[in-house]
């Protein structure tokens, strides 16, 4: 089954998902799918690992077939990327959007890969239904390189969100988890123009989540969207963080 109902806290960001590939080639250090999927880290991110899941599209396309029409979100992905670069050769995430366009799901694009995916905002656009989230931790591209190697730079991402926005797709960035707070508030200023959404989510299981106050974090950036009049989600995590 390639489209299922996540569980746990993975069901606070989408109530359907579809994982394309398996791995992911952007390295994330901070990423949790290797530990989710019961995998090495340095394999999950390796070559000879990644690759499309077996018989992925024909797979997809019964799953579409038995959630047409529903109403409910369906994001790509949440264990891998969808425009990650083995995208360029595969298009199983072009592919799968034509055919989810038949059945009329709600497709929630979710990626770190930047203007590779603007290339696919000629079927985005089509469906009544549709949004385009680009995950944003930094504005400094040393950071990004440092956090998130194989990934796309901050730049390539905003502008995929500019590029959405201005065809009419509902767009929205995921910053989780948060690395730099400051960071945080300078890439709402570059934003806010054009981003419908913001999820906000703190950075677990790392020793710098520690030196950040959470807190006082929440409160700013609520403050600071509010302030913009934009409309923002606030992960449990960081509502609970004390």
């Amino acid at each position: 089954m390639i489209i299922y109902e996540p569980r746990g806290k993975a069901l606070e960001y989408s109530p359907l998902a579809a994982n394309l590939y398996r791995g992911c080639s952007h390295g994330c250090t901070y990423c949790y799918a290797p530990s989710a999927t019961f995998k090495d880290r340095s394999l999950f991110h390796s070559e000879e690992f990644i690759q499309p899941r077996k018989d992925v599209l024909a797979q997809f396309e019964k799953d579409c077939c038995k959630f047409s029409g529903d109403p409910r979100e369906c994001l790509f992905s949440f264990t891998t990327d969808p425009y990650q670069p083995i995208e360029i050769d595969n298009n199983l995430t072009r592919d799968a959007l034509k055919i989810g366009l038949k059945y009329n799901i709600f497709p929630v694009i979710l990626t770190k890969g930047g203007k590779l995916a603007t290339r696919d905002f000629d079927i985005l656009k089509k469906f009544k239904n549709r949004k385009f989230g680009a995950t944003l931790t930094t504005d400094s591209d040393v950071e990004s390189k440092e956090w998130e190697p194989g990934a796309s730079l901050p730049c390539d991402r905003i502008e995929s969100l500019e590029d959405a926005w201005t065809l009419g797709i509902f767009t929205f960035v995921s910053f989780e988890p948060v690395i730099n707070p400051n960071a945080v508030f300078r890439l709402i200023d570059e934003t806010h123009e054009f981003v419908d959404f913001y999820k906000v989510g703190k950075l677990n299981y790392h020793p710098l989540s520690k030196t950040i106050d959470w807190v006082r974090f929440r409160e700013s950036v609520m403050e600071k969207l509010e302030s913009l009049g934009k409309r923002y989600m606030i992960k449990k995590d960081l509502l609970k963080a004390s």
